[in-house]
């Protein structure tokens, strides 16, 4: 089989299973690690406001907190956003058996369907 084949269950991310659960692990650990050092240093910007006790400073470090919070949970949400995105899209219907392959092995890398196809 031609590693450009597409549209079936057995096309090119099947072929390319092994990249896509390794991007499915990066992922997972980017959608965790990056919102909590979000939180974290929008945290520490508040804490350094209150002890200075400056109420200009603690309301600028409020806004930064609620904006990253809000950035945090945007981040938290994409894998989701971009499926729903892809079904939209005209044609999808065609490569679907292929690109439900990619999606299981990036969004639960340990899943038997994705494992089946790394060799």
């Amino acid at each position: 089989m031609s590693i450009l084949a597409i549209g079936n269950a057995d096309g090119f991310c099947a072929q390319t299973a092994g990249i896509w659960q390794f991007l499915g692990y990066a992922l997972f650990v980017l959608k965790i690690l990056i919102p909590v050092i979000l939180i974290a240093l929008g945290v520490v910007a508040l804490g350094k406001a209150v002890i200075a006790s400056d109420d200009k400073e603690i309301k600028t470090a409020i806004n930064s907190l609620i904006k990253k919070v809000i950035t945090a949970v945007v981040i938290f949400f994409i894998p989701s956003i971009i499926s729903a995105l892809f079904g939209l899209v005209a044609g999808f219907s065609e490569v679907k058996d292929d690109y439900n392959v990619c999606v299981k092995c990036i969004t639960n890398p340990r899943n038997e369907a994705c494992t089946k196809y790394i060799k």
